[in-house]
């Protein structure tokens, strides 16, 4: 894989999912929405002031400095990537696959080039890579924009290419606490311009697990009062993998 961004793979032969252009091509698809939605007051404002919370939560599961190979599924507005490189070991790499190549241009002129950083096309529900080839998955604020036969198939391919031993981790919206007032907010915003968000609200991310999943170990945190949900899927390793010693 190329280690520069300037260097991105040359786009496979993926058209826009349906969902995307049906229900986002006003935040991801169209070229003017990168040029609006593309600001960190921005971002943090659609979470209302818990972009940075939020994120280095989940850096913080990661590691400091985060080792090995680590895949994140999808561009993320803000500086969530570059926060990310800022916190890998020297010997890290960090990969990066959108199936938007609007997205990863936006990304490369972000980031600049930078060591140990690839990026190419993919569809977060067929990656395309070895089984357990990363270290750590990385999933921000993607489950809730997938319809459930997309979001099954996203988790099933992050498990799978997690190592044992490995983590999978999520950051996503989820169902506020009974008496959180921005239950009354997020509801109708949600069913407005988010149609699959609500799923979060109704069932756990572990309930999408793949039938073939391994044994793993969930710990779950959620944030401003349950409106937000961290969860680390941690794969177990197996007896073969211990015994020699992986």
């Amino acid at each position: 894989m190329p280690t520069n961004p300037a260097e991105i793979a040359e786009p496979a032969p993926y058209a826009v999912p349906n969902y995307l252009e049906e229900h986002y091509w006003w935040a991801y698809v169209h070229p003017n929405a990168v040029r609006v939605f593309e600001r960190q007051w921005l971002v943090n404002s659609i979470l209302w002031g818990n972009f940075r919370r939020l994120r280095d939560a989940a850096l913080d599961v990661l590691g400091r400095p985060i080792q090995g190979r680590t895949l994140q599924v999808a561009c993320v507005y803000g500086d969530l990537t570059e926060r990310l490189l800022a916190r890998h070991a020297p010997d890290a790499q960090l990969d990066v696959v959108d199936i938007l190549p609007v997205q990863l241009d936006n990304l490369a002129r972000k980031l600049g080039p930078e060591p140990g950083l690839a990026m190419r096309q993919a569809d977060s529900a067929d990656l395309g890579i070895a089984d357990g080839h990363y270290d750590q998955v990385l999933v921000f604020f993607l489950l809730h924009e997938q319809p459930l036969a997309t979001r099954r198939r996203t988790i099933a391919e992050a498990l799978r290419v997690t190592r044992p031993g490995g983590r999978l981790v999520f950051v996503d919206y989820h169902r506020p606490h009974p008496a959180n007032p921005m239950r009354l907010v997020m509801h109708p915003v949600l069913r407005m311009l988010e149609p699959f968000a609500l799923d979060l609200w109704r069932e756990e991310i572990t309930a999408w697990l793949p039938p073939w999943a391994p044994p793993v170990r969930v710990e779950k945190r959620t944030f401003f009062g349950g409106l937000y949900q961290l969860v680390v899927i941690t794969r177990e390793p197996q007896e073969a993998d211990v015994g020699s010693g992986a």
